[in-house]
């Protein structure tokens, strides 16, 4: 059956399907046979604390949870929307369920099941999409996280993933624990819900076997098409495709779908006069929620949330006896801040909520035990703040992932004769691996800033016998997206360096690579590359003749994450994190000291960036 949508404003949006000739008797409005509340969260992130420094009194999963109970109470007790309807909820996750950090660190360190596990399982999901950040520890770590369930087992959904390559997650999706799609029986009512993960997965995590499919558009039409062929007439997205706007987009490929819960971009959708976690005033994407077209013109609301358990998206949905989407309750749609305590002290906190006892004692309290422990674990003092702000390790040069990148050259130099490995002539750290996000101040450094700088299980490689022609395609990617106009923008592949200076152009060609790394259009955006004996390797954009380089980074980029072209060259991998990597060299290659001379505010002119 053909789904008619069209919506407008209200308390409650309802819209009439048909007008009779004037003058003949008005045609009854159409009537919400069944209203689906739908509770949606994306991106929490291992953020089961709270939302951080300055906002201590907002998000975490116990106070998550205690937020999610009342709303679904509310969603089948509370007043109607519209009486004689039934009513309905669902709990559902848009992907990146956990992220790599000191928090999941006590995971790792604690076993199955995982603290975010706990979470989940206690907040009660009906469907969980699976996200990029969700394979950050490979599909191992993604096969403890699901077998942690003991109470609700979730399906773990995405239409696009084969996991055919990996028998752990096989066995799951044999056992209908991972889906492209599933049917929710809600109130009687059959609602389909299904997920899709971003294209991008193969170079911005590691998922290893898993096959992923680029028609996203085509795989999710296809479960559509499965969903109304057994009869379900209400049918669900989620999706984590990395921003609101690829979601938009998506709308106008498929018909068939009737709401879309998206993740990944973190944008924060609400509606005037909407509660907000203090700051996000001027963060504001767009309304709550945002209405697309499909394929076939009709409206399809997407929303999504801010991530990090700070707030949870409730969108109230109508649907007639044939499952057109014919309502939207305006009163009650909108994201709802997570707050507790006196909310900050002078802001008013009506909405505040006590935490869930039971997340508290399981999740929440072990957590700040075990950051508590690595807060005290001094491994250094730094004369100088530390810039790893997301926006400037991913643009520019700075001193922190300078610091980061000499951490890997030292600890390959240190190890390279136990591994028979040359020693490294330079190193790289992509951007995206420098998680912080923040400016670390001067004073004290500990074990726990280093997990803040760099989290993810990324182990120190070497990669022998590169060629010139080839580290100056490395660089080219490294810089491929760093002007207005590249695409994709923002992506985490601008490299922080050591052992060399390089200079490039904001005006050249940005390099464009095939699937397989090889090189679909030259770039011509470096110019110079020159080594700190003063080697030249570049010079005018041009290769200098010369011997091979060894390159120290980490696994994630050797394997040809985020792009780098290193084309399978073999690597050894030295048996150190980066993050031990990092610690080593404050501890023991700089004696306990960062300098303002070897790490000043800004750089020291390793990368130079010419009109």
């Amino acid at each position: 059956m053909l789904k008619h949508r069209v919506f407008t404003l209200g308390l409650v949006v309802l819209f009439v399907l048909s007008l009779l000739p004037s003058g003949s008797s008005a045609a009854p409005p159409p009537k919400v046979d069944f209203w689906l509340t739908i509770l949606h969260n994306n991106d929490g992130e291992s953020d089961l604390i709270n939302l951080g420094s300055g906002l201590e009194d907002f998000g975490g999963a116990a106070r998550f949870k205690s937020v999610v109970d009342r709303l679904k109470w509310q969603a089948i007790h509370g007043p109607p929307s519209q009486p004689g309807a039934k009513r309905g909820v669902i709990m559902v996750s848009s992907g990146d369920n956990f992220l790599a950090g000191p928090e999941f660190n006590a995971s790792l360190d604690k076993g199955i099941p995982f603290y975010d596990t706990i979470a989940m399982d206690l907040i009660g999901y009906n469907a969980v999409a699976i996200g990029n950040h969700d394979f950050d520890f490979g599909p191992d770590i993604l096969a403890d996280f699901i077998a942690g369930y003991t109470r609700t087992q979730p399906p773990y959904l995405s239409a696009n993933l084969d996991y055919t390559g990996e028998p752990r997650l096989q066995a799951f999706f044999d056992q209908g624990r991972i889906a492209r799609s599933t049917v929710v029986k809600e109130r009687g009512e059959l609602i389909g819900v299904i997920g899709a993960t971003t294209p991008s997965l193969r170079f911005i995590s590691s998922p290893r076997n898993v096959g992923v499919i680029d028609d996203v558009a085509g795989a999710v039409q296809a479960e559509v098409n499965k969903l109304e062929g057994m009869g379900v007439q209400k049918i669900i997205l989620i999706s984590h495709l990395q921003d609101i706007d690829q979601d938009i987009a998506l709308a106008g490929q498929v018909t068939g779908l009737d709401v879309m819960v998206a993740g990944g971009g973190d944008e924060l959708l609400a509606n005037p006069g909407t509660l907000l976690i203090p700051g996000d005033a001027g963060s504001v994407f767009g309304p709550y929620p945002i209405i697309a077209q499909d394929g076939n013109g009709h409206d399809i609301p997407v929303v999504t949330t801010a991530g990090s358990y700070g707030d949870v998206g409730r969108l109230v949905v109508g649907f007639d006896k044939a499952g057109n989407v014919i309502g939207i309750d305006d009163g009650l749609s909108n994201p709802v801040r997570i707050a507790g305590d006196d909310c900050g002290g002078t802001l008013p906190c009506d909405d505040a909520v006590a935490p869930d006892p039971e997340m508290q004692a399981l999740v929440v309290d072990p957590l700040i035990a075990y950051l508590q422990a690595l807060a005290t674990n001094v491994v250094g003092v730094s004369e100088v703040d530390l810039d790893g702000r997301r926006s400037s390790v991913r643009a520019v040069e700075t001193n922190e992932g300078n610091l980061i990148a000499d951490s890997l050259r030292w600890q390959a130099t240190e190890l390279a004769p136990a591994f028979g490995v040359a020693v490294p002539d330079v190193a790289l750290q992509n951007g995206g691996g420098i998680r912080n996000d923040t400016i670390i101040p001067a004073g004290p450094i500990t074990e726990l800033d280093t997990f803040s700088m760099v989290p993810f299980p990324n182990f120190v490689s070497v990669l022998e016998n590169i060629p010139r022609s080839q580290f100056k395609e490395i660089l080219e990617n490294a810089v491929s997206r760093t002007q207005p106009g590249d695409t994709p923008a923002g992506t985490g592949r601008f490299a922080q360096i050591s052992g060399f200076r390089f200079t490039y152009s904001a005006s050249g060609t940005a390099q464009v690579l095939n699937p397989d790394g090889t090189v679909a259009v030259p770039g011509t955006r470096v110019l110079e590359v020159v080594l700190d004996d003063g080697t030249v390797i570049v010079s005018g954009g041009s290769i200098v003749a010369g011997p091979d380089l060894t390159v120290a980074t980490i696994d994630f980029l050797a394997r040809g994450g985020d792009e780098y072209p290193f084309r399978g060259a073999p690597f050894t991998t030295v048996g150190v994190s980066y993050q031990q990597a990092l610690a080593n060299y404050i501890e023991t290659g700089l004696g306990g000291v960062i300098s303002a001379a070897d790490y000043p505010v800004g750089g020291e002119g390793r990368i130079s960036l010419v009109p």
